[in-house]
């Protein structure tokens, strides 16, 4: 497990749910961070209980739904001349349930593929150049369990293809300190998640951040944050590593 303290951390949707919980849990461990949001504003509560810790926080923003305002996005986080060490890929979406999934229109689809694919993506390719010139990064894209479900082909299908785009990144990195892999937070109630999902959003936590301080140089895997419940970061570190053995 690597320390890391004063590292930058960019981590988008984290204005509630699983970015705020990393949010603020990443502030304790005394990283300076990026926040990102679809508006400044939303991240008031965050940006007011991560400064407590007296790091450094900034704030920016973007609708992830539109190619031209990550592109946008990408090119703010480029003026903030700060050095994006470890990425939290964790906004995403999900459009409606369709009990008739037969009928489930192609826009679900194009906007489901835009903000859980495309946009983290576009992230990753944008920051990996710049991390493997350093010789170190981070990077965690958020998945999803879900299965079985066709009513929700749009959001289940973009992060498949999440899936196997970061697996297959990832075999470009394999044994060096740029690591990029997945988490899936487990079912939790938040916005996306719904009331009737059986975990509380904290519950993700320590799970969610492992990936920015795994040290075994292994890219392409999926930490299942449901399974270190519990345990301090060190521990879920150690358990999980033992089981790559």
């Amino acid at each position: 497990m690597i320390n890391i303290k004063e590292k930058w951390v960019l981590i988008t949707g984290a204005s509630r749910g699983i970015g705020y919980e990393a949010a603020v849990y990443l502030a304790g461990l005394g990283c300076n961070l990026v926040l990102h949001s679809r508006k400044k504003e939303h991240l008031d509560k965050v940006y007011k209980e991560t400064t407590k810790n007296g790091i450094s926080v900034k704030i920016v923003e973007a609708d992830l739904g539109k190619p031209e305002n990550v592109n946008a996005l990408l090119e703010e986080l480029d003026s903030l001349n700060v050095d994006i060490d470890i990425i939290l890929n964790n906004a995403g979406m999900m459009t409606a349930y369709h009990a008739d999934f037969h009928k489930t229109p192609v826009e679900d689809f194009n906007i489901s593929f835009q903000v859980n694919l495309i946009a983290p993506l576009k992230i990753c390719y944008h920051f990996l150049p710049k991390m493997e010139k350093r010789g170190f990064g981070r990077i965690v894209n958020t998945t999803s369990g879900i299965m079985n479900t066709p009513e929700l082909a749009g959001y289940s299908g973009s992060k498949a293809a999440l899936d196997k785009c970061t697996a297959d990144i990832g075999t470009r990195y394999e044994g060096t300190d740029v690591m990029i892999n997945l988490v899936d937070p487990g079912w939790l109630r938040t916005d996306l998640g719904g009331n009737q999902a059986p975990n509380d959003v904290s519950t993700c936590i320590p799970g969610v951040v492992m990936g920015a301080v795994l040290d075994d140089k292994k890219s392409g895997r999926i930490i299942r944050a449901q399974e270190f419940l519990g345990m301090n970061l060190k521990d879920a570190v150690e358990v999980f590593q033992s089981k790559e053995r």
